[in-house]
């Protein structure tokens, strides 16, 4: 775990919730099942297998030793958990973590939970994502009516938060998890948004007709789970939100479409455009963060920009 440790040791002072090491992507021969994330105030390390409790002590004293250099006589506080064959056992190492906690990115601020479940209400590998969301909407502000912007599988609502930061004048969200959702409009509170978004705790595939009464749209953004047992499986469900595309987008509107599978590459979603949705134009891929790079990116996180004809 020496380059995980080596990280540690030289690793800057975070403001924003961010990855610091990510052992996943195969670029650091040994530690491929580490992760390293801040939320600040509290850091967060995660292992894919279980880790000896040796291997745990070092990264404790790593980040301790690190944390006085950064912040002198200020407590530490870390959460370690282990992710291994569909369970997950979260332990808080030391300090204490704020309720409600609260970690900004980019001047944007969002809810967070490290202490439960596997997701903590904002990936931190999507932040590309969110500021291309932020620049596009931002370049569009000046048109007569508005950008008017879906958000599929909201999830906590972090591109509704930045695309009404940048001015969209309506975001439609849809989750089927009301959790997520409720916490999603806390974030909207959070940041001053008391107006232009709706939130819907539905299922997608039942609320079509809502969703479309309600289009068309200039920015749609689907982000899915890769695979969540009745909900969505992507290599089945994901053609069924493309070739409605077409229908949902106001001429020149663009579709952001996310998918985090390493199995699927970018051929599998344009691959499905081209059958599916083929008056679309493939525009670009969205870099992801650079501490997300990954020795196959084919593996890494996919976020494709098509744009509709006029």
């Amino acid at each position: 775990m020496h380059a995980l440790l080596n990280t540690i040791a030289t690793m800057e002072m975070p403001t924003d919730a961010q990855r610091i090491f990510h052992g996943r992507g195969g670029l650091h021969p040994g530690c491929e099942h580490w992760a390293l994330d801040a939320f600040p105030p509290v850091w967060v390390l995660t292992s894919f297998q279980p880790v000896t409790e040796e291997a745990l002590s070092s990264a404790g004293a790593a980040l301790a030793a690190r944390w006085q250099q950064l912040a002198p006589g200020t407590p530490l506080n870390w959460v370690y958990q282990c992710r291994h064959e569909g369970q997950t056992d979260t332990r808080l190492m030391a300090g204490s973590v704020p309720e409600p906690h609260v970690v900004t990115e980019d001047g944007a601020r969002f809810r967070v939970h490290v202490l439960r479940g596997q997701n903590h209400g904002l990936f931190l590998d999507m932040a590309e994502g969110r500021r291309w969301v932020h620049t596009h909407v931002a370049a569009r502000q000046g048109e007569r009516r508005g950008v008017k912007v879906l958000n599929l599988f909201a999830y906590t609502c972090a591109f509704s938060v930045v695309a009404l930061q940048a001015g969209a004048r309506q975001v439609v969200n849809v989750d089927m998890a009301r959790g997520a959702i409720a916490t999603g409009q806390q974030n909207h509170q959070l940041n001053g948004l008391a107006a232009g978004a709706s939130f819907l705790a539905h299922d997608i595939f039942s609320t079509w007709g809502k969703i479309t009464r309600s289009g068309p749209y200039d920015l749609a953004i689907i982000d899915p789970p890769s695979y969540q047992k009745g909900s969505f499986i992507a290599t089945k469900d994901y053609a069924r939100l493309l070739r409605r595309l077409p229908d949902l987008l106001a001429p020149h509107g663009h579709a952001l479409l996310c998918l985090n599978a390493p199995e699927l590459d970018c051929a599998f979603l344009q691959d499905q455009m081209q059958t599916l949705a083929p008056e679309l134009v493939f525009v670009e891929r969205v870099a992801n963060p650079a501490v997300f790079a990954d020795v196959s990116p084919a593996r890494a996180l996919k976020v494709l920009v098509y744009r509709a004809p006029g």
